[in-house]
């Protein structure tokens, strides 16, 4: 009657993939969950979830998540649909576009920035809707 199930493996230790220290991978990656990248990526990103570049990460390719920390070294495009955590060690070089934006002092920060505006408000071409007239 009340049977326990065995739960997964990823359900016990989360669902994080990671990329460890001095590991080097040259292509694209597509991610459901969250990714944390240590080791250096050459090649696009793409997650419904975070990605964590840590102090040792090293990503050169495109980037498009949910949210995202940067702690190591970022040069592309990203586009994140939340926020974006820029921290104190981090250094970005290229385009970035995101609904919110956090950087910490000392991160290098050379990058153009749109910041996203609410969707509620917003029509799909980015403008303001305009007011409708009582007839």
């Amino acid at each position: 009657m009340f049977e326990k199930r065995p739960k997964s493996y990823t359900d016990l230790l989360g669902k994080t993939n990671r990329i460890v220290e001095e590991t080097t991978i040259n292509g694209d990656i597509n991610s459901s969950s969250d990714f944390r990248l240590d080791g250096h990526l050459i090649g696009n990103f793409r997650s419904e979830g975070k990605i964590v570049i840590g102090p040792s990460g090293r990503l050169k390719g495109n980037i498009i998540c949910t949210n995202a920390d940067i702690e190591g070294k970022f040069e592309g495009k990203i586009q994140v649909d939340e926020t974006l955590n820029v921290k104190q060690n981090a250094q970005i070089n290229g385009e970035v576009i995101c609904g919110k934006l956090s950087v910490e002092p000392g991160a290098l920060f050379t990058a153009t920035c749109v910041m996203k505006s609410d969707s509620k408000n917003t029509t799909s071409n980015g403008k303001l809707p305009e007011k409708e007239t009582a007839q």
